[in-house]
C-alpha cells in the first residue's frame, strides 16, 4: 500500500517534510494546503481550502507544519475524517489544548504521532542508548543547551515573536530536550526556571530560558535554552553518572565523546571518541519513515501524542515558573 499524504503549512518545517516524504518508500504527497499558494506550488498540488483537500486529494496521512496555535484545528479536522496524524512539536500552546486533541484522537481511533525529532538525531539516540546500557552506571546530574538567534520567518508574520502564540523558546525550542530527557531519565516531578519570557525584552526578538528539573529517579536535570546566541545554532549535552561521563558538543567534529568506567569498576577507561553523525539518514525521514512503517504494521507509533501533552506539559510548568518566581511541581 502507498499511503497518500497532505500536508498543512508550507512554511520551514513544511518544506523540510515534503522533501523528505519524496524519500519515504511506500508514501506520497498528494497534496499541499498554505494560504501562500507561491510557497506551497513549490511542494506538489496546492489546495485552497480543507474539504476541497480531502475530496480530490484524498489523503490518508495528514501531516500539520502549520505554526502552533492552529494544530489544535487541524488535528480535530483530521481525526474527524477519520485519517492517520502526523503533528508537529508542540502539540499546542496550552494544557487544554493539547488534551483536546488528545481526546480528538481517541474518540476517531486514529494513529497520531508527534514530531519529537531529536529522539532520531544520532547524537541524542546514541546518549540513551548508552544510559540504557548502564554505560554511565546510575544517572545522578544531566545538563542540555539549545542556542541560535531569533528564528525568523520570510514573508509572513513572525509568530515566534508573539510569546503567547510560540511561547518562546521555552515552549518552541527546549521543548525538544524536554522530550529527550524524559524519553531518556523518565518522569519529571518539579520544575523551577527562570528567563526573558514575560519580561519586556522578549519583544526585542532575544529569548533566555534556565530550567531545573528533578526527576522521579532522583535525577537533576539543567536545561538551558536561548534565542539570543549571537554565532549559530548549538547544541551541547553532559550526562554524569557513578560509572562515568557522556557529553556532546555540535561545535566540535567529533561530537560524542564518553569517558566510562571499564566493567569491572577498576577506574575510568580511555576517552573513546564517536562520530554518529556519519548516519546518512536525515533525522527527519526517520521520524516520518518510523510513522509510515508503524501504519504498515499496525502499531502504536514510536512519539506518541502523549509523549507530546508531558513534553508541553514541563515546558508550560517552566513558563509557569519562569513568570511567578515559584517551583513547580508536576
Amino acid at each position: 500500500m502507498t499511503y497518500r499524504v497532505a500536508l498543512i503549512g508550507a512554511g520551514n518545517m513544511g518544506g523540510w517534510h515534503a522533501n523528505q516524504w519524496k524519500h519515504v518508500e511506500g508514501a506520497e504527497l498528494v497534496g499541499v494546503l498554505d494560504p501562500r499558494q507561491e510557497a506551497a506550488h513549490a511542494h506538489g498540488p496546492v489546495f485552497s481550502d480543507w474539504d476541497t483537500l480531502l475530496s480530490k486529494a484524498k489523503p490518508d496521512i495528514i501531516d500539520i507544519c502549520t505554526p502552533t496555535p492552529v494544530h489544535r484545528e487541524y488535528v480535530e479536522l483530521a481525526a474527524a475524517a477519520g485519517k492517520a496524524i502526523f503533528v508537529e512539536k508542540p502539540l499546542s500552546r496550552s494544557i487544554e489544548d493539547c488534551e483536546a486533541i488528545i481526546k480528538a484522537v481517541e474518540k476517531a481511533g486514529v494513529p497520531a504521532m508527534a514530531g519529537h525529532v531529536v529522539r532520531y538525531f544520532p547524537e541524542y539516540a546514541a546518549a540513551k542508548r548508552i544510559v540504557d546500557e548502564g554505560g554511565v552506571g546510575k544517572p545522578a546530574t544531566v545538563r542540555t543547551a539549545r542556542m541560535s538567534g531569533f528564528p525568523t520567518i520570510t514573508g509572513r508574520e513572525n509568530w515566534y515573536a508573539n510569546a503567547e502564540k510560540s511561547g518562546g523558546v521555552v515552549l518552541d525550542m527546549i521543548l525538544h530536550d524536554f522530550d529527550w530527557l524524559r524519553w531518556t531519565f523518565g518522569p519529571v516531578t518539579r520544575v523551577m526556571a527562570k528567563g526573558l519570557f514575560g519580561t519586556g525584552r522578549f519583544d526585542e526578538r532575544l529569548d533566555y530560558a534556565l530550567v531545573t528539573l528533578r526527576f522521579e529517579s532522583g535525577v537533576v536535570g539543567h536545561v538551558t535554552g536561548s534565542w539570543a546566541h549571537p554565532s549559530g545554532f548549538q547544541t551541547t549535552y553532559e550526562v554524569a553518572g557513578d560509572k562515568g561521563l557522556i557529553s556532546h558538543d555540535s561545535n566540535k567534529s567529533v561530537s560524542l565523546s564518553s569517558n566510562l568506567r571499564s566493567k569491572d569498576g577498576a577506574g575510568a577507561g580511555v576517552t573513546v571518541p564517536e562520530s554518529p553523525m556519519f548516519v546518512t539518514d536525515d533525522p527527519y525521514y526517520k521520524e516520518l519513515n518510523a510513522f509510515v512503517q508503524a501504519l504498515r504494521a499496525g502499531v502504536t507509533p514510536p512519539v506518541t501524542v502523549y509523549d507530546a501533552l508531558e513534553a508541553a506539559r514541563i515546558a508550560l510548568a517552566a513558563l509557569e515558573s519562569i513568570e511567578t518566581g515559584k517551583a513547580v511541581t508536576l
